[in-house]
């Protein structure tokens, strides 16, 4: 009963929350980017929490804890330091200043008004299309075992029961409600994470006594060196850079986490939202794969090759009370729900802007638009839960196997491309063109004819990360030897960085 009425209270703040926000989406810039005056502290919460999701808890944590100790925790630190810290140094500023100059919203749009490109928007949007929505449907998989755990109820119960509190809230508030319910959600990660480690390692005698009997587990199939799960790199660093560069490097072309810089206020919150961001990310995704490192201390409770790796984690809190069992369940529920609103409103504002605006619908009002993107939010949470209904109830892992590729298409096609665009006036539509081909189609082939692949490219994981990886010479590449662009063009785009503004002394000494 306890647990039950946490629950429906955390349920009433977050539909509260939505129907308060109502007055700041009341336009497109508003429900879309909260009028891009939106704090550090909610922005950096907000760019956290879709970050990390039930995917990283209950699946990255159990599946790379399992086959990698806790040097797993190198992810974590990589998230925290690539995928947060240099994310917001390198891209935050300049990604606030240009989009606003260039009055883009949405990623897809950003690249048609920096290349003067209606098709490179149109085929952005369609990557968006293909991979956020897939991808959606992923985030309720953590949920179900702990919810079975903790209040035996059926998973198609908890499908529909967070799509349509999600969709309440997004629906109702925007942006601006997605972000405050973003910090909420990630005040209850930060609690949570760090709690449920002191109760773990407690119940195997505390911190010391785990990493010993961790130090003694030994898996021939795995390596034959004694001690190697507890120790700094682990059984196999090779696959574990590879996890690491995918999960955070990745964000720096994900629609749905860039989208967060168009909507800072000013320079003041981008530097307070560099180190609360990374401090978050060191926690939860840190705190997540340190606490998965363990879960070899708990195969008594396990079978992995019967469960799956989804079961690791829900194993290693089966013993908790049932107070800090309840506080999983709404950390996992927060995580899922924060990164899956986030999909959504980049989905259906995506959707909207760059594809059916002007191309199938000419002259679109601000309130059609609106409209548009509000229904939209109910159609694509509606696919998300049919794709995992249909998982969980046919077993297809087609589906699955899909929400493995979809970062490495996304990130694969779209972060060196906008990188570059932010920095690089040399950028050509032709090298934009051949990296959003190139990402995609490896990620879809390697869906299809993985065996075909090289074995270091045959795990969607390492051949995301290599899609990433080359885009950052296919981009240079391909530029150097196509048709330059409108020299006026890129100079219009670029006067934005020209513009002069007054700061304080503290800011500069000036001459």
């Amino acid at each position: 009963m306890f647990k039950l009425l946490i629950l429906l209270l955390y349920f009433a703040v977050l539909i509260g929350i939505g129907f308060y926000c109502r007055k700041n989406a009341t336009d497109v810039n508003g429900f879309v980017l909260g009028g891009r005056s939106v704090g550090p502290w909610l922005t950096a919460f907000a760019y956290g929490t879709s970050y990390f999701s039930a995917v990283v808890f209950v699946g990255y944590a159990g599946q790379f804890g399992w086959k990698y100790g806790v040097s797993a925790t190198w992810a974590g630190i990589g998230n925290a330091v690539i995928g947060s810290l240099l994310a917001w140094v390198i891209l935050g500023r300049r990604t606030r200043i240009m989009s606003q100059h260039l009055d883009s919203a949405t990623m897809p749009q950003f690249f048609g008004k920096r290349f003067d490109s209606t098709p490179l928007k149109i085929g952005a949007s369609v990557i968006v299309f293909i991979f956020l929505i897939p991808y959606t449907a992923s985030l309720y998989n953590g949920l179900s075992r702990l919810f079975g755990m903790a209040f035996n109820i059926d998973y198609s119960v908890c499908i529909l029961l967070m799509a349509v509190l999600t969709a309440i809230y997004v629906i109702a508030g925007g942006y601006m409600a997605t972000a405050i319910n973003d910090f909420i959600q990630g005040i209850i990660m930060l609690f949570g994470i760090v709690t449920v480690i002191v109760a773990v390692l407690n119940s195997k005698g505390g911190l010391m006594a785990a990493l010993d009997g961790l130090a003694r587990v030994s898996d021939e199939t795995v390596s034959s060196t004694p001690g190697v799960f507890a120790s700094f790199l682990g059984p196999d660093p090779l696959n574990l850079m590879f996890v690491v560069i995918l999960t955070s490097l990745g964000t720096w072309g994900l629609p749905q986490m860039v989208q967060k810089f168009y909507a800072i206020t000013d320079e003041s919150a981008i530097k307070k939202g560099t180190i609360i961001s990374t401090v978050f990310a060191l926690v939860v995704a840190g705190g997540c794969y340190f606490l998965g490192g363990f879960g070899r201390l708990f195969s008594d409770k396990v079978d992995v090759a019967t469960e799956g790796f989804d079961a690791v984690i829900p194993a290693m809190l089966s013993d908790l009370s049932p107070v800090l069992i309840a506080l999983v369940v709404i950390l996992v529920l927060s995580a899922s729900m924060s990164t899956l609103s986030s999909l959504v409103l980049a989905s259906s504002s995506t959707l909207t802007i760059d594809f059916l605006q002007d191309n199938f619908i000419k002259d679109m009002s601000e309130k059609a638009r609106l409209l548009c993107i509000r229904i939209l939010v109910v159609v694509f949470i509606a696919i998300s839960s049919v794709l995992a209904l249909i998982q969980y109830k046919s077993s297809v892992t087609f589906i699955a196997q899909l929400m493995g590729v979809s970062w490495g298409a996304l990130a694969g096609s779209f972060l060196a491309p906008f990188m570059y665009s932010l920095y690089g006036k040399w950028v050509s539509k032709a090298s934009c063109w051949v990296c959003f081909i190139f990402s995609s189609v490896l990620m879809l082939v390697n869906i299809f004819a993985r065996s075909s692949f090289p074995k270091i490219m045959q795990s969607p994981i390492n051949c995301g990360a290599i899609a990433m990886l080359a885009g950052l010479v296919i981009v240079p590449l391909v530029s150097l030897v196509t048709k330059k662009p409108d020299k006026k063009l890129v100079d219009d785009a670029f006067a934005c960085y020209d513009v002069k503004t007054e700061v304080s002394k503290k800011e500069s000494l000036g001459k």
